[in-house]
């Protein structure tokens, strides 16, 4: 482990959610992030920190609890597990493995700055810990795929390994595994992010000398000794998204299963994150289909170029959109074709007119159906033109009165 001795906030954060390989179930259960996320609004408000919680005089201040589900009774029990946290942390230490609290100062800054309160209160981890703020390329894929869909994940892979990019997975048989087996065998680096079985993936013979060289991190949210759970596997989907700078979604069913679901996820939440697809003659329609909701076709071979340039700026290319015009502004909607010098002029009307009440940068990204640093690089440009002002405590933008209707004109 980083260090078998867990920083105090840690060890509360462990004994608050962590299962230590007991069904969920048993009593008293760990919470849930939700939960932990209720119990952490609550330390702010009286200015505490979960590492307090182990104080003696935490018991009275617990009792003074109101919120939903999280009863003084089952907070103190949980935290009355230390003998447990005691046996599960040498456990994981003779496995090599490590743990990260949320508050840890090695805790990925990515997940915590993309994710916010749905990063994980604890990740479990084998291998080198500094590979997580690395970012890189983030590979997904179907598990069931046949050998021409396997040949170009280890080409992308293989190549990535070539310029220096680290590749991110879930690391699940198919598609993931493939890219990161691909970038290690070609002396490259890797993550893999894990729903299951972290324990038995740690000391595997396909990822030993690749953890031992520091070249592969495992990682997961869930306890080291859980078994599979599809649940657990959509959950995760998330995290490799967060960790990377790019994504590639290289083959996925349409509207159904975990690639689908992960890719939809980050298109819709994750926006700062370019996601491309893989498109060729024989694409699958959910690639196909994620293309259509705003996914970017992967950089075409040959590479001649640096892959690594080619996807910066197919990131920032803004392609020509069509702007679905809102019911609120003519009597009949109709969709408009803009070439991208002329886009800023086109959907400014489209942002006064949302922004005569105050908005947050996300939420009119959300309504535009576009990239959040879009939106923001609009808003700046909109503030310097005296069209929008920027207003505080909570952060929104708000239309200047006069400058609508020129606008519109």
């Amino acid at each position: 482990m980083l260090n078998h001795v867990l920083a105090p906030d840690t060890q509360a954060i462990l004994l608050l959610c962590a299962s230590f390989g007991q069904n969920r179930q048993i009593e008293p259960q760990p919470l849930t992030l939700s939960e932990y996320n209720s119990l952490t609004d609550w330390l702010r408000e009286n200015q505490m920190r979960p590492a307090d919680l182990l104080e003696p005089a935490a018991k009275e201040r617990l009792q003074q609890i109101t919120i939903n589900k999280l009863n003084p009774e089952r907070l103190l029990a949980l935290l009355e597990r230390g003998a447990m946290l005691s046996f599960a942390v040498e456990k994981w230490t003779n496995k090599g493995l490590w743990v990260l609290g949320r508050s840890d100062a090695k805790y990925p800054k990515r997940l915590k700055q993309r994710l916010r309160h749905l990063a994980p209160a604890i990740l479990y981890g084998v291998g080198n810990v500094e590979l997580l703020s690395m970012g890189g390329l983030a590979i997904v894929g179907s598990r069931d795929v046949d050998e021409e869909i396997l040949g170009y994940t280890r080409k992308v892979a293989q190549n990535s390994a070539l310029e220096g990019m680290q590749i991110i997975s879930g690391a699940a048989r198919g598609v993931d595994q493939e890219a990161m087996l691909g970038v290690l065998d070609a002396g490259g680096i890797s993550v893999g992010v894990l729903a299951d079985s972290l324990t038995k993936a740690a000391v595997n013979s396909k990822y030993r000398s690749s953890i031992k060289e520091g070249r592969l991190t495992l990682v997961s949210s869930y306890d080291p000794d859980a078994g599979f759970n599809a649940g657990n596997a959509m959950g995760r989907n998330k995290y490799v998204y967060a960790l990377a700078d790019y994504a590639l979604v290289v083959n996925s069913a349409f509207g159904t299963g975990g690639t689908w679901a992960g890719a939809v996820e980050a298109l819709s939440r994750l926006q700062e994150i370019p996601v491309f697809v893989w498109l060729d003659s024989t694409v699958s329609e959910g690639n196909q289909q994620l293309r259509n909701q705003g996914a970017k076709p992967f950089p075409s071979e040959p590479w001649n170029d640096s892959l690594k340039e080619l996807l910066a700026t197919a990131s920032s290319i803004v392609e020509p959109i069509k702007t679905q015009m809102k019911s609120t502004l003519p009597d009949n909607p109709q969709q408009v074709t803009f070439n991208p010098k002329d886009i800023y002029e086109a959907v400014l009307p489209f942002i006064l007119h949302h922004l005569q009440q105050p908005k947050d940068a996300k939420s009119l990204a959300e309504i535009l159906d576009v990239r959040l640093t879009q939106v923001q690089d609009w808003l700046n440009r909109a503030m310097n033109e005296g069209k929008v002002r920027k207003i505080n405590k909570p952060v929104a933008y708000v239309v200047i009165q006069g400058a609508t209707q020129l606008s519109l004109l």
